[in-house]
Parts: structure tokens; C-alpha cells; sequence
């Protein structure tokens, strides 16, 4: 006869099975190894980015409202951010100064300053600050998001609800997530983890266990668990250097939302592809370019002018404003079939 399901009460005779003394002290003894290995890591990381992280404080003007007739209501708002230079360049989110007539910063050390806001990019929800400071600054590193891997370590440092220099650690959920924002513009390419986020922490460095940065705090989907959100720091990366050349990001815009979706081998052989994944369509804005040009839902965009699109980050760096009122070929996988559209990219409202 074969061997029967053991049960609860099978636990008697399974007393022999058991490990004994030694072995369980030895598994105690692996487990606190463990977890004095964990507590390092985080210890370690937090200490190379924790007086680089700020405490932003902001003040807005009511719709109607002037010095001389002041209304009451809430006026003010706080959030995170970062410094990324030494002469005094923050990182922070879109929303937490968009609109804001007053800005202050304050640092680990408790220095306090008035920030000024250098550009703001909605379509990321990225800004940069700039503090005057007559000596370096401490500040961060800045990693690689296309790096990441699904599973492994992140933290999270901010200032949720007001209580500064608050660290959450948790695991990259996935990666390639779009975001749409409370503007309505989708943010592409945004990291998700369930490092603990609240409101407070939008703007603040989401970092790996070396200590750089892999992401900008964003959004927490409400009522649910452990599910928030960052823009991927290659992401930050580009807007940065946008913003530093033009005060501005100007973006081309076709009108798709999508998704990163990888491409099999033999979908890459068939179609003779290079790329190892493309970007999925989920949703295509009615009168859209994307629309005009004739691309559909569920289509896979593989390039762009031939240049092959991976993801939608990539996507989103494609559509630079080199791109705007200028027809270009998209590459599309439907179905069996590999089509070529023509579409020509507008400049994305501001």
C-alpha cells in the first residue's frame, strides 16, 4: 500500500522526524545571521542617502485671493525630496510644489532654506528645487533603474504625515507599471514596491541596498496593501537634463497608453527582431496621433524610425521634441502580422 497523508495526529510518531536540540539552535542561530545581515544592509544604504533627504514645505494662494484680502482655508501642504548635487539641486514631485508661492526646505541637520523651483514636469511628476548654500551639500547617487530586478531590496526615506527622516523597506513588486496622474497625464515606466508609502513621502528617494537612488516616491493606490509606486530614476535622469537645458520638459505626444511587454524567441526569429520586448497598448486617446495614424488597441509597438522601442520608458525617451509635427514610422506587431503606420506626434500640452 502506498504511504498515507500525515495528520495532526500523526504527530507522535513523527517525533523522530523531528530536528533536535542542536539543529534547531543552529536554524535559530542561521535566522538571526540572517537578519543581522538584512538590518546592515538597510543600516548601511540608509546612512549614505539619510542627510541628503529633505523636508519640504510649501505654501499656496487660494483662487482669488491677494494679500490685502487674505481667506481662510488650507493654504499649505508638505512632501520629500532629495538632493542630488552638491551646490544645492533637489528632486522632488511635481505635485508637492506645482502652484506653490512659498517653498521651504529643511535638512537633516534641521538647516532650513527657501527653495526656488527650477522646472516642474507634470508628465512625470518631477520637479527640481535650487537652495543657496555657501558650503557642498550632502547628496545622493543616483543609480540605474533599467538595472532593477523584480524581488529585490528597496527602501523608502521621507516624511509621511509629518514625521521626518521615516524609513520603510520592502521589495520591488514589478517593474514597466504606467501611472496615470491626478493631472490625467499617464507617467510611464514607474516602479512598484511595497516599501510603505503615505502621504508625505511623494518626492522622496526610493533607493537600492548600495544606497542610490532607483526611484522618486509617487502615489499609493488607496485602500489597498502595500502597493505604491516611484518614477524610475533613469526616468528622473532624462527630465533632469531637460529641465537643466530647457526649464521645461517638451515632450512629443501620440496619445497611447501602454505597458512593457516582453517578446518571446520565437516571435523575435519570426519577425526578425532585436529587441527582447516591446510596448503593449492598453488604451489609445480618441482623435488622437496614435489614433489618427490607425494604431489599435493590443498592438505591440516595436520601434519607432526603425529605432527599436523596449519599453515604455523607452518609448517616452523616443518621443523627444525632435519628434513633434514631424511624421514618423511605428513598427507594430498585430497579431501574425508586422504593420508600418505613419503618425505624426504633437507637442504635449503643458
Amino acid at each position: 500500500m502506498g504511504s498515507r497523508p500525515r495528520f495532526i495526529d500523526d504527530l507522535s510518531s513523527a517525533a523522530s522526524d523531528a530536528p533536535g536540540p542542536q539543529s534547531t539552535d543552529l536554524l535559530t542561530h542561521n535566522d538571526d545571521a540572517l537578519l543581522d545581515a538584512y538590518s546592515r544592509t538597510v543600516i548601511g544604504a540608509l546612512e549614505r542617502v539619510q542627510q541628503a533627504v529633505a523636508f519640504i514645505a510649501v505654501e499656496h494662494q487660494l483662487p482669488g485671493e491677494t494679500s490685502a484680502h487674505p481667506r481662510r482655508g488650507p493654504r499649505g501642504g508638505t512632501g520629500s525630496g532629495f538632493l542630488f548635487t552638491p551646490d544645492g539641486y533637489l528632486l522632488t514631485n511635481s505635485h508637492v510644489v506645482h502652484g506653490a508661492t512659498n517653498i521651504q526646505v529643511t535638512l537633516a541637520d534641521g538647516a532650513k532654506f527657501d527653495a526656488d523651483l527650477v522646472g516642474d514636469d507634470p508628465g512625470s511628476d518631477l520637479a527640481v528645487l535650487r537652495i543657496g548654500s555657501p558650503e557642498a551639500l550632502p547628496h545622493v547617487e543616483l543609480g540605474e533603474s533599467s538595472k532593477l530586478r523584480v524581488g529585490q531590496i528597496a527602501i523608502a526615506v521621507g516624511n509621511p504625515l509629518g514625521l521626518q527622516q521615516t524609513v520603510t523597506t520592502g521589495v520591488i513588486s514589478a517593474l514597466g507599471r504606467s501611472l496615470r496622474s491626478n493631472s490625467g497625464r499617464m507617467i510611464y515606466d514607474v516602479i512598484q514596491t511595497d516599501a510603505a508609502l503615505n502621504p508625505g513621502n511623494s518626492g522622496g528617494p526610493l533607493i537600492n541596498s548600495a544606497g542610490q537612488v532607483i526611484g522618486v516616491n509617487t502615489a499609493i493606490i488607496p485602500g489597498a496593501q502595500a502597493i505604491c509606486f516611484a518614477t524610475a530614476i533613469d526616468t528622473a535622469k532624462w527630465v533632469i537634463m531637460q529641465i537643466f537645458a530647457h526649464g521645461r520638459v517638451r515632450r512629443a505626444y501620440i496619445g497611447v497608453a501602454g505597458t512593457t511587454t516582453p517578446l518571446s524567441r520565437r516571435v523575435q526569429r519570426y519577425f526578425g527582431l532585436s529587441a527582447q520586448s516591446g510596448v503593449h497598448v492598453m488604451e489609445i486617446v480618441k482623435g488622437s496621433p496614435a489614433a489618427l495614424g490607425g494604431l489599435r488597441t493590443d498592438d505591440t509597438i516595436v520601434a519607432i524610425d526603425a529605432q527599436p522601442v523596449q519599453d515604455v520608458d523607452g518609448l517616452q525617451r523616443t518621443l523627444d521634441a525632435s519628434r513633434i509635427d514631424r511624421p514618423v514610422s511605428v513598427t507594430v506587431l498585430r497579431g501574425a502580422q508586422r504593420v508600418e503606420l505613419t503618425v505624426t506626434p504633437v507637442e504635449q500640452a503643458g
